[in-house]
């Protein structure tokens, strides 16, 4: 990139003084804006005319005609397909990145967490203590099902599902990973180092999405990381809850819409899903009047799996690097294939 021509950065993400001096020390061409907190209607013109790069969440995305040099758009999360509601997105003028990969630390030890709690009866137990209750023959009870020798199912096997594979490895589970791409196992993404499984070394098995059905029936827990596209919307409905191993636990963190809540529903009141943590709901808060919170076997959380302090130092992280390999013209972290949805 030519240094003597600025490169114009907006972000609509509010940012510390010590973040937007690290975006800015990346080179001295780069002059950034931040406009962090207002919506996107309400910034005047003359903040959108020379924008080439676009710093954001992906809630909120400008027109072509308010961002006309607009090139790159760096999304500060990991899921994309609420970007997808503006036309720009599909504008084959203009890159979009996400964040995937940044949250993998905090994510990975929540899935962590909500696997060892359905498998140690901790929706069980929390009853009997706000019950003051001890519990009769509680070894027995409450006995759990273990990890180790297990069959966890990942599905979706991108960074944060690769993350919970390398840390279930060592506790001896047998880890089964179904994904789009059965033939790259390598992990094409942004992972910090250190963490996640880019080389694909920590599943068992791999599957298509198309022969989902064979890996659930093996799974004693599923656990869902897949990203939200038409193709994925509600893939998990009466017929693919029939399909798991009687008593299998859930977890989802991705998006509520890759599940029928109402067929989950059922599947839990039936036996058929033993057990299920959820981050992520059709309906976001979820609704007081749903069942979902009436179900003892069912633990909720209000989509925090990926909540961390350094949330936006990490997101920084990665924009940073991504910055230098623009400005170098070298291909970049995490871009999205608007074919695919993510």
């Amino acid at each position: 990139m030519d240094e003597k021509k600025s490169l114009e950065i907006l972000s609509t993400i509010a940012l510390t003084e010590v973040q937007q001096a690290r975006i800015k020390a990346v080179g001295k061409s780069i002059r950034l804006t931040v406009s962090g907190g207002k919506d996107i209607s309400e910034l005047p013109k003359e903040n959108w005319e020379k924008v080439e790069v676009l710093f954001c969440t992906g809630k909120q995305l400008p027109s072509r005609e308010q961002a006309p040099a607009l090139k790159w758009i760096q999304i500060s999360l990991a899921g994309v397909d609420k970007a997808f509601n503006f036309p720009i997105a599909a504008d084959p003028g203009i890159v979009i990145t996400t964040a995937s990969g940044t949250m993998v630390s905090q994510m990975g030890e929540y899935l962590l967490m909500a696997l060892l709690m359905l498998g140690h009866k901790m929706p069980e137990t929390i009853a009997l203590q706000r019950e003051k209750k001890w519990g009769n023959n509680a070894s027995k009870s409450l006995q759990p099902k273990e990890l180790r020798g297990s069959t966890v199912g990942i599905v979706g096997y991108g960074s944060i599902g690769r993350e919970l594979a390398r840390l279930l490895y060592p506790l001896g589970v047998q880890v089964l990973a179904a994904k789009r791409d059965v033939m790259h196992v390598e992990d094409r993404g942004y992972t910090p180092p250190g963490l996640g499984d880019p080389l694909g070394n920590y599943f068992h098995r791999l599957y298509p999405i198309e022969g989902l059905k064979g890996m659930l029936k093996d799974c004693d827990s599923v656990v869902l990381c897949l990203p939200l596209t038409p193709e994925t919307k509600y893939l998990f409905n009466a017929e693919m809850f029939d399909a798991m191993k009687p008593g299998a636990f859930l977890v989802n963190v991705s998006r509520g819409d890759l599940m029928d809540e109402n067929a989950l529903v059922q599947a839990v009141k039936s036996g058929k899903v033993g057990g299920a943590v959820l981050d992520v709901f059709s309906q976001e808060p979820l609704p007081p009047e749903s069942p979902l919170w009436t179900l003892p076997e069912v633990i909720i959380t209000p989509h925090t799996s990926g909540a961390s302090t350094h949330l936006l130092d990490d997101a920084v992280d990665l924009f940073i690097e991504n910055l230098k390999r623009y400005q170098e013209g070298l291909p970049l972290h995490n871009v999205v294939d608007v074919s695919h949805g993510y």
